[in-house]
C-alpha cells in the first residue's frame, strides 16, 4: 500500500495534548501525524522488508491482510469521522478494515455510498462487519434476527467479503439444545449472505467455551461447531478471548480437566477462520481472564508463532485475515500505529 505523508492541519489541531498522554519516549503528536523523521511509515516499511539485515527471512504477516477493527477506533470515528481516521490508517500501512457500525457520531451523516467511496480512496478493503444477532424486544432492531435483509442490502453495498455478529449464541440459553437452535439461526444467516457472495461468521469472547449447563462435560463451541454447516457459518476467533478462555475453562462444569487449546481449533479446520482479532495481553493470573489487555506487541501472547502456524495449514497459501483490535486503548491512534508496527516487523526463516 502506498503511504500518503501530508499532514492534515485540522486533524492535528484536534488531536489533543491530552489525546497525546501514553504516547511512548521519542514519539508525540507530529509523529503520529506523519511530522517527524521518524514516522510510522519508516517504521512499518523496516518491518516489510525484503530481507535487508535480516538474512534469509520473510515476513510472517501475509502482505496485504493486516486490517483493524473499527470498534478501537470508535473515539475518533465519533470525534473526528471516518476519513480523517482512514487518513491515518492508511498511512499506518493497513490494507483492510472491519467495521463495527456505519455511523460517525459528532463528526456527522454520512452514507454507505459515501462510506464505501472513503474506503476506497484510502486503499482500505472492508473485509467485513459486526451486526447484532439478535433483540428479540426491539422488531425494529438492526440485528441478524430481527432485520436480515437490511443488514445484507448493507453489506453488500459496502463490498463486504464477510458479514457477522460478536454476539454470542446465547439467544436461547446455555444448554446444549439452545446452542443448536442457534446454530440453526446461524446456518439460517449463512445461507442468506452466500447467496449475496458473502461469508456469515460469528466472534468469539472467553464464554463461547463455557460447557454447557444441562451437560457439564459439553463444551458450548464444540456444540457451535458441530451443529452449523462449514459451508454456510464462518468463525473469527479473537485470539486474545479465546487464550482468556483457555484461563478460565480447562476444566468442565463438574469440575474435570478439560485442557483447551486455541490454536489446535484453527490447525483442525483452518478453512472456517477466514478472519482472527490480535489483542495482546499481559499474564496475570490474579485476573478473572488471566489476562489483563494490551496494545499489540506490548503483551505475553506469541503472534509470531500463532500466525506463522496458521499460515502453513494451506501448504503455504496465505489467506486468512488479521484484525488488530483493543477494547479500550489509552490511545486509538497511537494502538492503530504501534499495532502495525509490530506485526510487520515479525519474520521468520524462508521456508
Amino acid at each position: 500500500m502506498s503511504r500518503k505523508k501530508s499532514v492534515d492541519p485540522e486533524l492535528a489541531a484536534k488531536l489533543s495534548r491530552r489525546n497525546m498522554l501514553g504516547v511512548a519516549a521519542g514519539t508525540g503528536a507530529a509523529a503520529i501525524l506523519g511530522l517527524s523523521a521518524a514516522t510510522p511509515a519508516a517504521a512499518a516499511e523496516r518491518g516489510r522488508g525484503h530481507g535487508h539485515g535480516h538474512g534469509k527471512t520473510e515476513p510472517v504477516l501475509t502482505p496485504g491482510h493486516l486490517g483493524i477493527q473499527l470498534y478501537s477506533l470508535r473515539d475518533k470515528v465519533n470525534s473526528l469521522g471516518f476519513a480523517k481516521v482512514f487518513e491515518e490508517l492508511e498511512r499506518f500501512g493497513y490494507d483492510e478494515i472491519e467495521y463495527a457500525g456505519y455511523s460517525q457520531g459528532n463528526a456527522g451523516a454520512i452514507t454507505i455510498p459515501q462510506l464505501r467511496k472513503l474506503a476506497r480512496d484510502h486503499g482500505l478493503r472492508p473485509i467485513g462487519s459486526h451486526v447484532n444477532y439478535a433483540d428479540d424486544n426491539n422488531p425494529n432492531a438492526y440485528s441478524f434476527a430481527q432485520n436480515l435483509e437490511k443488514v445484507l442490502d448493507d453489506a453488500q453495498a459496502l463490498g463486504l467479503e464477510h458479514i457477522g455478529t460478536a454476539s454470542g449464541p446465547f439467544r436461547y440459553g446455555n444448554t446444549v439444545d439452545a446452542w443448536k437452535r442457534a446454530a440453526a439461526d446461524f446456518n439460517a444467516y449463512g445461507a442468506a449472505a452466500r447467496k449475496r457472495g458473502m461469508k456469515f461468521y460469528q466472534h468469539n469472547h472467553a464464554e463461547e467455551f463455557s460447557f454447557a449447563s444441562d451437560q457439564p462435560g459439553v463444551r458450548l463451541y464444540d456444540v457451535l461447531l458441530a451443529e452449523t454447516d462449514p459451508k454456510l457459518v464462518y468463525l473469527e476467533m479473537d485470539i486474545y478471548w479465546a487464550f482468556a478462555a483457555k484461563h478460565r475453562f480447562s476444566k468442565t462444569g463438574d469440575g474435570r480437566p478439560a485442557p483447551l487449546d486455541p490454536l489446535k481449533y484453527v490447525l483442525k479446520q483452518p478453512d472456517r477462520y477466514p478472519l482472527f482479532h490480535v489483542k495482546d495481553g499481559v499474564k496475570n493470573e490474579e485476573a478473572r481472564d488471566g489476562y489483563d489487555m494490551v496494545d499489540v506487541g506490548d503483551g505475553d501472547i506469541d503472534y509470531k508463532k500463532f500466525i506463522s502456524a496458521v499460515n502453513k495449514t494451506h501448504n503455504g497459501r496465505k489467506d486468512h485475515h488479521w484484525q488488530a483490535e483493543h477494547d479500550n486503548p489509552v490511545d486509538s491512534l497511537l494502538f492503530a500505529e504501534k499495532s502495525a508496527d509490530h506485526l510487520h516487523s515479525l519474520r521468520e526463516k524462508r521456508c
